[in-house]
């Protein structure tokens, strides 16, 4: 049997974290008459109760709250071991900070965990596709996907889904897409939920003390120490290590005093680490790798006018598109933005945008500092 076997077209199977939002992404399912089942993902990631408490959502007691909801909710559940398949996306992480990048761990999960290997074991279970917790909006145009942006705007996770496969898209489900998060607990609430009023979880699920150094520590990772330069390369002071700095960072640099600098140039080669002002902060264009369309087909050659959106909580804004390829064929991008902007940082996903539809994006490669006398408000 395969997952277009008209007998297997009832059945999903639920991510279920122990939160809130795929709770109730659970519930509504299971209230249009779907067979769900639901399915915790074990990362392998050791975390305390009072961590968990606080910030994660891997712990042994968010899956005791996941496991409840489902029997509450009388779905068939099952925890999975993913440790392996989750090592990677740990490793890319510490690897991204070694090479002066900025990790976007959760787009990768999304990529390789949500959106591929939970379909892999859907496909096991006999199940039609997916479903998550977020909160973006999925439909199908002339028989392909289209994504857009969540209802709630201060929720809104499409930004988080630009790397993934329209392929899987298109086998996915997004409850929450059209609700906003009160509306979402007070369903919870009203199906006495026991995640109705848990705290969503605020940081990086396998740094649950929010600092992410911590887990270079733990990791043996060798850091890069040498010098804080301005942007006319005189010498601020030294540093431990380029790890310990991203790009558009304003604090924890060690140099204070008169006008606020940050973080513009991360060079673990040269174990430096160049700061500038507000001014000498922005960046006029970018370089996108591994470009990835959903729904969409963009135009053989010229540019593209469109939104371009380069970090989770950061505005789209408007820039011009040119496609091109690497060797082998991968789809790469040429973004020049109209005005300049803060903190355009390597390894964060630029995602390209229509009004409020996602049409996709990629991996920042490279960013072009520009000095502006206008820079963005931040």
């Amino acid at each position: 049997m395969t997952p277009d076997d008209p007998a297997l077209q009832r059945r999903f199977v639920v991510a279920m974290s122990g939160g809130v939002d795929s709770s109730v992404a659970a519930l509504l399912l299971a209230r249009e008459g779907l067979e769900v089942i639901g399915l915790f993902m074990r990362n392998g990631v050791q975390v305390s109760e009072e961590a968990s408490r606080r910030k994660s959502c891997c712990s042994a007691s968010d899956a005791r709250d996941a496991r409840m909801v489902a029997a509450h909710l009388g779905l068939a559940f099952q925890a999975v071991d993913l440790a392996g398949d989750f090592e990677h996306i740990v490793r890319a992480f510490v690897d991204d900070y070694s090479a002066g990048r900025t990790p976007n761990p959760c787009a990768l999960c999304n990529r390789d965990l949500k959106f591929d290997r939970l379909l892999s074991l859907a496909d096991e279970l006999g199940a039609e596709g997916v479903a998550t917790g977020h909160y973006a909006r999925l439909d199908h145009e002339r028989g392909r996907v289209v994504l857009r942006r969540g209802v709630d705007a201060d929720k809104d996770q499409s930004y988080q889904l630009f790397c993934v496969a329209e392929e899987h898209l298109a086998r996915t489900r997004l409850p929450l897409g059209a609700l906003a998060k009160p509306a979402v607990r007070a369903l919870a609430r009203e199906a006495g939920l026991r995640t109705a009023a848990k705290a969503d979880s605020q940081e990086i699920c396998f740094v649950p003390s929010g600092d992410y150094r911590e887990l270079l520590a733990e990791r043996g990772v060798e850091l890069h120490p040498g010098r804080l330069l301005d942007t006319a390369g005189k010498v601020l002071g030294e540093h431990a290590g380029t790890e310990h700095f991203t790009i558009g960072q304003r604090r924890g640099h060690g140099v204070g005093g008169g006008t606020p600098l940050y973080v513009v140039e991360v060079n673990p080669v040269q174990g430096t680490v160049v700061l500038g002002t507000r001014a000498e902060a922005c960046f006029g264009a970018c370089d996108v790798d591994a470009v990835n369309w959903i729904g969409f087909d963009p135009p053989a050659s010229g540019e593209l006018r469109c939104l371009v959106q380069v970090r989770y909580r950061s505005e789209a804004v408007a820039a011009g598109v040119s496609l091109s390829s690497k060797d082998g064929g991968e789809p790469c991008a040429r973004v020049v933005f109209d005005e300049p902007q803060p903190a355009v940082a390597p390894g964060q996903g630029a995602a390209f945008y229509l009004a409020d539809r996602l049409l996709g994006g990629g991996w920042i490669r490279t960013a072009e500092r520009v000095e502006t006398t206008a820079p963005p408000p931040r």
